[in-house]
């Protein structure tokens, strides 16, 4: 099973990169992350935001695999406590399905995308800068993982 990280944005800096590198070298072949940047729409054409986020939302959709659960990030998604993502890790290994998490850009997700998830999940009820999601969400998936097999990575 791959875990894919579906992610609008590219040229990270430095620390971005270096951090989810730290937490992507860490997790089992079993349960693999994999990052799968999207060319963010340049914000000098005259675009509109809703024409951005649609045109990022055709470019998303064009780079998931078929086939996998698709899980959108959204700040009105569900807030899975850590155990509660543990537990769905441990439902996703036992499909052995790919699962695709989805991060927007700027001016976040088009409707589009939201639509075609199987599910709407948030990390925070707060804003968070759509770069720092992708170390944030690597973070947690290793988290997770740790969990489902006793390391003392997590603590309660």
């Amino acid at each position: 099973m791959k875990l894919l990280i579906v992610s609008v944005g590219n040229k990270m800096p430095d620390w971005i990169a270096d951090g989810f590198k730290e937490y992507v070298k860490r997790m089992p072949r079993e349960a693999q992350i994999v990052l799968v940047e999207v060319k963010p729409e340049a914000r000098t054409t005259g675009k509109t935001p809703a024409q951005m986020m649609e045109a990022e939302a055709q470019r998303i959709l064009h780079a998931l695999p078929a086939g996998c659960f698709r899980i959108a990030l959204d700040e009105r998604g569900a807030q899975p406590t850590t155990k509660q993502l543990a537990a769905q890790m441990k439902n996703w290994l036992g499909a052995g399905q790919d699962v695709a998490f989805i991060i927007g850009g700027a001016d976040g997700l088009h409707e589009s995308v939201k639509h075609s998830a199987q599910h709407l999940m948030a990390l925070s009820s707060l804003t968070l800068p759509h770069a720092f999601v992708r170390v944030l969400l690597a973070e947690q998936l290793y988290r997770a993982h740790s969990v489902l097999n006793n390391h003392p990575y997590h603590r309660e």
